[in-house]
């Protein structure tokens, strides 16, 4: 396939402007291919050759100004449009598409619980051509007129209000001008639950057999829907731009959720089956915020071309975060973002992989990519937030409603948007976003602490990067009243980072921590006195947030080999049974799990850290046997579950459908002990399929396809290899379920064997199945658990000789990269 270069790009919107497109989908053609028919209104500004993108399985007709154009000119994705004259021209195309069973274009899902179909679209990017025929590019922005043909018993929706006009037709409202990336279609016999809030109708869609679980969550769903939308109008000056508000859980969705103007689309394991934590409450509504905060910043002003994705993300990153905390009960929300979600900005800023929150070039839409990463998200968001910090939020609310009101409905770059900042404020704002938008990588802060006369204190921060902070330093004193278990905070200092001379800070603090708050984004380190008073008093800090700033500069060490990992365990160990929030609870589990007992300690010491986590996780669970708080008790027991190094106490679990004291055993967490089992060889095929008897959902089937292949012998282990590498049948679901279940740090020796095989046969399969699958196969069967050189060079020679293709390449270098960290720090 021919990928579209910012040059291309570029020549063809100073030839076009594109007016309108009517497109009519009949998806009642069968189970692989549907009908497309295109007709596209557009302007030539003087004569030239150009093309229209479009993956057609058959392209049947096309016709330029009522002439034929042959079919057969069709070349890869382009179909060529010869010899334009200036003026105005309509073209148009018929064609059969296929559907997907990865996630992208057109996706078509049986639920096999009930035997439904679902279609719906995921376009972006550059998968708008597996739908229709497009100029595809994101400063092209046309007006829409869609039309369906649905089988009966379906329903439809899109970016606007739609209407049924019998006989399984449909017609949405057309829309503003928007890009072709963000039209949106989805179809199936959905169940749905309406209101109206301010004249607009919202609604929120699933498949059928998930309406149980959607009932129950509506309204906590349309009341976050609300609080956002309301707090919006109230930063923003420009209306919600469309005309009205669906958000639809959609099957086998590859992100987390897309802003389509008027119609989001989720993943709906976002309609819980199962027990969840208020923590995964919150990132269901954060997800809310985010995708519409992007009915502005994305849909309403558009990005002119890839380099500026941070425009997208980056903001809505940060608005979803930020009005959580303004408008609804989820105010900690930052806690979470700095436990979770900072961290796989840090990470990926530093691997070699790395680029700009806002790069320069670019080159073309498979580069474009993969910088869909913790740096858009992440990285930019902790940005913003510290430009809120040093501008004032008045004068950044100025400057962004400056921007919407300059470029509604068209696209802009991050020039625009510095010069609209640059407006309402005295600041320099374009010195501020070449320091910290167009650099990359980590700064460092290092307290240095210096005694002076009288017994007073000086701080001196060791800054090693070059971006300028506006930061907090907390200066923590035991609180003598409480027997020194607790830290009181004395003072709050703001201080601008590099400094001009010493700060001062009177007597000497029992904890002296930079970047309280969170404000900005960087790592941190400890003084001598203070890296003590840490691991003792942790817990003790009075707010979760600056928890969370500490929990974050210990994994940080524990990373660049300055902390050994069975130290981060003990102090997990030592302080997660006195925690309240959630989130650091999560957060720290899951680094602790993932990370230091999966990859950073020794196969030699790994018993002894699975033994911390589990005496850990069992006194959470006794702390828990009240009842009174059931969301930490769950997070305890499933990584209990995760952790068990013998089977006999999950495998009661099982047998009993119940956790002593509760929790009773739902779906998520008897796959999950199952899951554990199968790695433990204490289960069978036979229980599998009995667990998939019990639940046949899609997700029930994700877990056997997990279960299958985590049985340590030879036999699950060639059939989960075929199915992911040779059938090509498995869906981008499947897949990942069945990788999952693969490599297992337990079966080392059964599975040494794939190590070498997996790098052919990763390449072959991506070059095949196309970029989601490349993804999936990169992160989740990449073998992570084999942390060896053997390994590495392996990889290395898989990057320099077979040619991956670039969304695999990506992967391929930061799993190497994260497999080199391990091994450096087994070697600390």
């Amino acid at each position: 396939m021919s990928v579209l270069t910012r040059d291309e790009a570029q020549t063809r919107a100073k030839l076009l402007d594109v007016h309108h497109y009517a497109i009519a989908l009949d998806l009642t053609t069968g189970d692989e291919t549907f009908t497309s028919r295109t007709v596209v209104r557009f302007t030539a500004r003087t004569q030239a050759d150009t093309f229209v993108e479009l993956k057609p399985a058959e392209l049947r007709e096309a016709t330029l100004d009522g002439h034929p154009l042959d079919p057969e000119t069709l070349e890869e994705n382009r179909l060529p449009l010869k010899g334009l004259t200036a003026g105005e021209h309509e073209l148009r195309i018929d064609a059969v598409m296929r559907y997907s069973r990865t996630g992208e274009g057109m996706h078509r899902f049986t639920d096999p619980t009930d035997g439904e179909t679902y279609v719906y679209t995921q376009l972006f990017m550059d998968d708008v051509q597996r739908v229709f025929a497009a100029f595809d590019q994101p400063d092209l922005k046309a007006v829409f007129d869609l039309s369906v043909k649905a089988p009966a018993g379906w329903s439809v929706l899109a970016n606007g209000i739609t209407t049924e006009l019998g006989d399984g037709n449909w017609q949405a409202a057309t829309t503003p001008l928007i890009s072709t990336y963000l039209v949106a279609v989805a179809a199936g016999p959905w169940h749905s639950v309406r209101t109206e809030h301010r004249g607009l109708p919202f609604g929120i869609h699933c498949r059928r057999s998930l309406a149980p679980y959607l009932d129950p969550d509506a309204d906590e769903i349309f009341e976050i829907t609300r609080q956002c939308y309301d707090r919006y109008h109230e930063k923003f000056e420009e209306p919600y731009p469309f005309d009205s508000y669906d958000q639809a859980f959609v099957p086998e969705f590859n992100a987390g959720a897309m802003e389509n103007p008027g119609l989001v689309t989720f993943r709906d394991e976002f309609v819980y089956r199962s027990a969840v934590t208020d923590t995964e409450r919150q990132t269901r509504a954060m997800v809310i915020a985010h995708e519409m905060a992007h009915m502005w910043f994305g849909d309403l002003v558009t990005l002119r071309w890839w380099d500026d994705i941070w425009l997208n993300e980056s903001f809505a990153e940060y608005m979803g975060y930020q009005t959580l905390t303004e408008a609804t009960r989820f105010t900690d929300t930052w806690v979470d973002f700095g436990v979770m979600r900072k961290g796989w900005g840090y990470d990926a800023d530093q691997r070699p992989s790395t680029h700009p929150v806002a790069p320069e070039a670019v080159d073309d839409t498979a580069s474009a990519l993969l910088n869909f990463d913790g740096i858009s998200y992440a990285k930019g968001a902790s940005a913003l937030r510290q430009l809120v910090t040093w501008l004032g939020e008045k004068d950044f609310l100025a400057g962004i409603n400056t921007h919407f009101a300059r470029h509604r409905f068209a696209n802009a770059t991050l020039a625009d948007f510095i010069d609209s900042l640059a407006s309402a404020t005295e600041r320099d704002v374009h010195a501020w976003a070449d320091a910290w938008l167009r650099t990359t990588g980590v700064d460092t802060l290092r307290p240095v602490v210096t005694r002076g006369e009288e017994g007073t204190y000086t701080l001196q921060v060791e800054h090693k990067g070059s971006r300028p902070h506006r930061i907090a330093v907390g200066l923590y004193d035991l609180d003598v009243a409480d027997e020194g278990r607790h830290l009181v905070l004395r003072e709050r200092l703001d201080l601008d980072v590099p400094q001009s001379t010493p700060q001062p800070i009177g007597k000497r603090p029992t904890l002296l921590l930079l970047n309280d708050g969170d404000l900005t984004y960087t790592k941190v380190r400890f003084d001598p006195e203070s890296f003590k008073a840490v691991t003792e008093t942790l817990s003790g800090l009075p707010s979760p947030l600056t928890r969370a700033v500490v929990w974050n500069a210990l994994r940080d060490a524990v990373r660049d080999g300055e902390l050994p990992p069975t130290a981060y365990l003990d102090a997990a160990r030592a302080h997660l049974p006195h925690e309240t929030d959630l989130a650091l609870v999560q957060g720290v589990l899951a680094f602790a799990s993932a990370y230091v007992t999966d990859r950073y300690v020794t196969p030699e010491q790994r018993p002894a850290a699975l033994a911390t986590l589990s005496s850990l996780c069992r006194d959470l669970i006794r702390r828990t046997e009240d009842g009174d708080n059931p969301g930490l008790r769950l997070i305890a027991v499933r990584h209990c579950v995760n952790a068990a190094a013998h089977p006999d106490t999950i495998a009661a679990w099982l047998a009993d459908g119940t956790v002593p004291g509760g929790p009773e055993l739902d779906p998520e967490l008897r796959w999950r002990v199952l899951a554990r089992l199968a790695v433990l060889g204490a289960t069978d095929e036979a229980a599998i399929a009995a667990e998939l008897e019990r639940d046949p959902s899609a997700t029930g089937q994700e877990g056997a396809a997990r279960c299958r292949a985590a049985l340590p012998t030879e036999e699950a282990k060639a059939q989960a290899w075929e199915a992911m590498f040779t059938r090509d049948d498995l869906s981008n679901y499947l897949f990942t379920a069945t990788a999952q279940g693969f490599w297992q740090p337990e079966q080392t020796d059964l599975v040494r064997q794939y190590v070498p095989r997996y790098y052919e046969d990763a390449v072959a399969l991506a070059a095949r199945r196309g970029p989601a699958i490349a993804e999936a196969a990169g992160r989740w069967a990449f073998p992570d658990h084999a942390i060896d050189e053997d390994n590495q060079a392996l990889g290395q020679a898989c990057l320099r000789d077979a040619d991956p293709i670039p969304a695999l390449r990506r992967k391929l270098v930061d799993q190497l990269d994260d497999l080199g960290r391990a091994l450096r720090v087994r070697q600390s």
